[in-house]
């Protein structure tokens, strides 16, 4: 307190003078403050450079038109301060889909973690198919198509196969689709182009094949009617049925009169039927000569557009799907060889499941190649209406989701290829198209 009155003592007696001194002692004490805050907050080794001092260095940032590279004073594992003019910059990175259009454009070289763009892959145009036959037609030929199509079931991956129909139908080129059990993507295709080619089976019990314990009258009578009994309501009757699978070769006498009593039947119907879907590498030659199937084949002959003889033709090597050719796929031509020699005329036929092994397609390219060599292949007999790869349904090891690879590149296939035929065309020799 003494110290005080002291103090008080010195200043000056007008109250205006004391009231100058006093604020004159506010700002000493401020200025000190803020001297003593820069001192604090200033880093080492000189002042935070300004945006003219950034422009004359080095940078850290990379730019459009430099190499990237980092300030001397940074080292590996401390970045270097980003600049204040990067902020929008960075906003965009990680923002990318709220930019407004024109702002922040990207730079032309990307930093590590910005993922880079896929470069589209432009659609090819398809060939003027209407123009193309015009041009075959002036030169006494036919143009055929790529008949190369899927086998689909109850499940599995068709991931596309209706944009893959929508395409070809715009272009008016027909595809071939058989399904197995699973009606609706068979009554799509139909609805896409009424050209297209269709094929059901249905599987399971006595689905399968006639019993083969009763007379091929008895046998054909019980399996017809439980196949009409099990068709789904929507069925569409331009379908092909399938009505048999992989069934015994040795009984292929028989098997031939069964199916003869079931074309009958068809026919009486209004049914589209393709008998026998053998295995691949069957039947032997000799059986197509055998009574019961030449009654068939006579009947067959006579009514092309609604009986067939259905055929499987896998290779058995993913990596060869000339594997024995023709003892595997091309074994078709035994059929017509047999029935050039009884004077029957060619079946038509359909290749009902065709591939490399059950549960294996190969890459992309190789799959691709092998389907151009049998597609010529298919394309020289007009009587081989399609064929179905084999398989975009479920099970068999996932094989859905390698064949699902292939319908893009098959659309764009079919877009842009297709064979010229001369009216009655009948190759006789195999080895024409040996690969």
């Amino acid at each position: 307190m003494k110290a005080w009155n002291r103090l008080v003592g010195y200043l000056p007696a007008s109250p205006f003078a004391r009231i100058a001194l006093a604020v004159l002692g506010l700002v000493v004490v401020a200025a000190a403050g803020v001297g003593l805050a820069r001192l604090v907050s200033s880093p080492e080794g000189g002042a935070t450079p300004t945006a003219a001092s950034v422009g004359a260095g080095p940078s850290a940032v990379p730019t459009a038109s430099a190499s990237p590279r980092r300030a001397s004073t940074s080292t590996a594992t401390e970045p270097a301060e980003p600049r204040a003019d990067t902020t929008r910059e960075q906003d965009r990175v990680l923002l990318p889909f709220l930019s407004r259009p024109g702002e922040g454009e990207p730079s032309s070289t990307p930093t590590p973690d910005e993922p880079k763009k896929p470069t589209p892959t432009p659609t090819p145009e398809p060939v003027d198919f209407e123009a193309v036959r015009q041009e075959l037609a002036a030169e006494g030929k036919e143009l055929a198509y790529v008949k190369i199509g899927f086998h689909a079931g109850p499940g599995g991956n068709m991931r596309g196969l209706g944009e893959y129909l929508g395409g070809l139908a715009q272009v008016g080129v027909p595809a071939v689709v058989k399904s197995a059990d699973a009606y609706g993507v068979c009554l799509e295709a139909l609805q896409a182009n009424p050209e297209n080619v269709t094929v059901f089976r249905m599987t399971g019990g006595d689905l399968e094949l006639p019993d083969y314990g009763l007379d091929p009258v008895t046998a054909a009578d019980q399996h017809w009617a439980r196949i009409l009994e099990a068709l789904p309501p929507e069925f569409d009757q331009r379908t092909w049925l399938e009505v048999m699978n992989e069934p015994d070769k040795a009984r292929a006498d028989w098997l031939g009169a069964v199916a003869e009593r079931i074309g009958e039947l068809a026919l009486r119907d209004g049914y589209r039927v393709a008998a026998f879907g053998w295995s691949s590498g069957e039947p032997e030659p000799e059986h197509w000569r055998l009574a019961g199937m030449r009654a068939y084949l006579s009947l067959a002959a006579e009514h092309p557009d609604q009986l067939a003889v259905a055929l499987h033709e896998y290779s058995y090597d993913v990596e060869n799907i000339a594997n024995q050719y023709p003892s595997l796929v091309g074994r078709f031509q035994d059929l017509f060889l047999a029935c050039d020699e009884m004077g029957i005329a060619r079946p038509t036929v359909l290749i009902t499941e065709w591939g490399w092994e059950s549960e294996s397609v190969p890459e992309v390219g190789q799959a691709m190649e092998d389907i151009a060599w049998a597609s010529a292949l298919y394309g020289a007999y007009p009587q081989v209406r399609g064929a179905a790869l084999w398989y975009l349904g479920p099970g068999y090891g996932g094989i859905a989701n390698q064949a699902q690879r292939l319908i893009v590149p098959m659309w764009y296939y079919a877009w842009g290829e297709y064979f010229a035929v001369e009216p009655g065309q009948a190759p006789r020799d195999p080895a024409v198209f040996a690969p």
